[in-house]
């Protein structure tokens, strides 16, 4: 009598052959996946730090977020591909598997999410605290926007008829939308402050006829110091639709100087005039000339036009340079005895002499 075989021994409707191939799967596979979490995110750590790049961070980032549960359940769901289960132990298997899935799912996720805002934060917004805490506030929205698909996912794969529930979820957001659109408007407008970066906290802007610099960023508002000290308000929609001016990212200044002389100055004195006007400019520091013309006979002077750059957005250089500019021009005429013309205007009364007179202002 032949003796029986022990691998066709039957455990819960499997032999014992197909138990021990599916503990050396569980095995292998569980094994597998802890080097990788473990192994491979040491190594990609150390090529992480010698790369300015930001994606081998986040690949490293999302390989120690990885939980143990997770590796458990992909070890056990391929090791059930060698075992015959009832249908009742499967679907305990299934519910488990999934509950795993999403949970290590939201967890990626909401790793990807503060990975990229803190990686935004601390690149752009360094030295901005107003848009950190934009940032911050745009980071809680996309976690809750993420929680919210996921456990929509999770209730669709356990069998939950979901189909009401976004209805529902969708008309009630088109209701919300239409009540706070402006609010909306707002908040969409922040977020285009805080990535685009028109201005940040710190920086001198004109808006229209308004000027003054930007002291906050926030979801609603901006809210900028005026040059008269008092606080102006903008909300962001409303702010964005205007003309934005920064002073602040001016490279140079661009300064044009008008100057009406005397028509009784002689024809080789004005000839000059040009060149004594750049030597004016030039004598400065930070400065680039353009150009200097006698540009128009205007109603009482000969009209003289005068372009140069100062070499810096600071506005008090460019006030001393101005200045500067302004008396040069002011001793070369005096020893030169050219006359600056004022405005006049000659008046012929009918049978006696003619008159002149000051123009009124």
């Amino acid at each position: 009598m032949q003796a029986p075989n022990i691998l066709e021994w039957q455990f819960y409707h499997n032999s014992l052959q197909a138990w021990l191939v599916a503990g050396i799967v569980f095995v292998v596979v569980g094994t597998t996946l802890l080097i990788v979490r473990t192994l491979l995110a040491r190594r990609l750590e150390k090529v992480a730090a010698r790369t300015s790049t930001t994606a081998d961070d986040a690949v490293v980032d999302l390989l120690r977020r990885t939980r143990y549960f997770f590796i458990l359940a992909a070890a056990v769901a391929g090791a059930t591909f060698f075992l015959d289960l009832p249908k009742r132990a499967l679907a305990v298997l299934h519910v488990l598997g999934t509950i795993a899935l999403i949970i290590q799912f939201a967890i990626w996720s909401n790793g990807l999410i503060n990975f990229w805002f803190q990686n935004y934060a601390v690149r752009k917004a360094d030295s901005d605290v107003a848009s950190r805490t934009t940032i911050a506030a745009f980071s809680f929205v996309a976690r809750a926007i993420m929680w919210t698909i996921l456990l929509l996912v999770a209730l669709n794969r356990l069998g939950v008829d979901i189909t009401a529930l976004v209805t529902g979820l969708g008309v009630g957001g088109i209701a919300v939308a239409l009540a706070v659109q402006n609010v909306l408007g707002d908040v969409f407008a922040a977020l285009a402050i805080v990535l685009d970066k028109p201005f940040v906290v710190g920086d001198a802007i004109s808006v229209d006829t308004l000027s003054g610099t930007v002291e906050h960023v926030g979801l609603k508002t901006t809210r900028i110091r005026s040059v008269n000290g008092e606080q102006l308000i903008f909300s962001n929609t409303d702010l964005l639709k205007s003309r934005i001016r920064n002073f602040k990212r001016m490279q140079e200044r661009r300064v044009v100087l008008t100057i009406g002389v005397s028509y009784d100055t002689l024809p080789e004195t004005v000839e000059r005039i040009p060149a004594m006007l750049r030597e004016a400019v030039e004598a400065q520091q930070q400065v680039r000339f353009d150009r200097s013309h006698f540009m128009s006979y205007g109603e009482s002077a000969l009209v003289f036009e005068t372009v140069y750059f100062v070499l810096t957005a600071d506005y008090l250089t460019f006030a001393n340079v101005n200045q500067a500019v302004n008396l040069a021009v002011l001793r070369t005429f005096s020893a030169e005895k050219i006359d600056f013309a004022f405005p006049t205007r000659t008046i012929v009364v009918r049978g006696g002499a003619a008159a002149t007179v000051p123009a009124p202002a």
